[in-house]
């Protein structure tokens, strides 16, 4: 019992890994490009994420050299004006590093180093919820048929019928007029048989 419980459990854990790798995806922010000042400005990132759908649980991945870029989250207004002042968390200067998406909404990134993030190295990415979730239903959910009971289905042809009260002025229902009497049961014959057998028995033995 020990050793099949031991196999249910490893089973159950092993399919909620698998699950849980099934539902993260990694991308590799700007393919190729990698994380670096793109060559075209901003729109590089802009039509990478654009085409990319993102969802809680996945992760990127930013290809950097150390010391040469670095990534760190900003609030939207830091992203638009390219600083630093409002950061979330603390920068990540050792690449590559990978940022997994916890939550769903707008994320936003840039480097610091420098002018890179106003010569177009910046990223967002909007988050989508948790993949195959369903939204929850505004409908009244419907309501359980309520069994019928065992009477409400029975027709009155079928319903038993009381039995008569005893009448005082006559013979009552189980007894008919010159009806013979049904002989005694055969157990209690038996039980008699035995008693007189018994009895004549102890009657012999005191006489002889």
């Amino acid at each position: 019992m020990d050793r099949l419980m031991s196999f249910v459990i490893v089973g159950v854990i092993a399919a909620v890994m698998i699950q849980c790798a099934a539902a993260q995806t990694e991308y590799v922010v700007g393919d190729s490009l990698g994380w670096a000042v793109p060559p075209n400005g901003a729109q590089a990132y802009t039509t990478w994420a654009s085409s990319k759908t993102f969802v809680v649980g996945d992760i990127l991945t930013f290809n950097f050299n150390t010391n040469e870029h670095d990534v760190q989250q900003v609030t939207k207004d830091s992203y638009d004006a390219c600083n630093s002042t409002n950061p979330i968390g603390n920068a990540i200067t050792t690449g590559p590093a990978n940022i997994t998406l916890t939550s769903a909404g707008d994320h936003y990134y840039i480097c610091t180093v420098g002018r890179h993030c106003q010569a177009g190295q910046k990223l967002h990415v909007t988050v989508s919820g948790t993949p195959g979730a369903t939204p929850p239903s505004t409908n009244t959910p419907p309501t359980t048929p309520s069994t019928p009971s065992p009477t409400s289905s029975t027709p009155d042809a079928c319903a038993p019928t009381p039995s008569p009260t005893p009448s005082t002025d006559g013979p009552t229902s189980s007894t008919v007029p010159g009806a013979v009497p049904p002989p005694p049961d055969s157990s209690s014959s038996a039980v008699f048989a035995s008693f007189f057998l018994a009895l004549v028995a102890s009657a012999t033995g005191f006489i002889l």
